[in-house]
């Protein structure tokens, strides 16, 4: 008796394309998902970094001036957004807007605003889409 020859057959060579097309076109949305979300936090993290430096400031009666809290300007940005931070003048002392910009991602163009106001209460208000948004952001963005 001749030895048979092994193999796969068309049919289970299609199967198997079809299960990992089926497999990938759910994996990559998802995906596409979690980097967005990811970017979002990533932002606001940066701007955490410098909340406690801006109270500093609030408290002791310093102007709240972005160079001092070693931010980097627009024209030094990060790989994923810029930070600016704007001491709010004419309104009640020790009112300071946070901004993150999106520069690159998902989110490009999106911006994530934590503000504190006269009293120190901090507030998080993004215009990114609210699947990506962060617990405790709102949405609109203070102005």
């Amino acid at each position: 008796m001749a030895g048979r020859q092994g193999g796969f057959t068309l049919i289970e060579l299609m199967i198997v394309v079809a299960i990992i097309g089926v497999l990938a076109a759910i994996a990559v949305p998802r995906y596409q998902d979690y980097v967005a979300r990811s970017e979002v936090a990533s932002g606001l993290a940066s701007l955490r970094g410098y909340q406690t430096a801006v109270e500093e400031k609030v408290l002791t009666g310093t102007a709240v001036k972005q160079a001092d809290l070693g931010v980097k300007n627009s024209t030094d940005t990060t790989r994923l957004g810029d930070i600016s931070i704007d001491d709010i003048k004419g309104g009640a002392p020790g009112k300071v807007d946070m901004t993150y910009t999106f520069i690159s991602g998902a989110n490009t163009g999106k911006k994530i605003t934590l503000g504190r106001d006269d009293k120190g209460d901090w507030t998080c208000k993004t215009d990114v889409l609210e699947a990506y948004r962060p617990k405790g952001c709102t949405a609109g963005l203070t102005t």
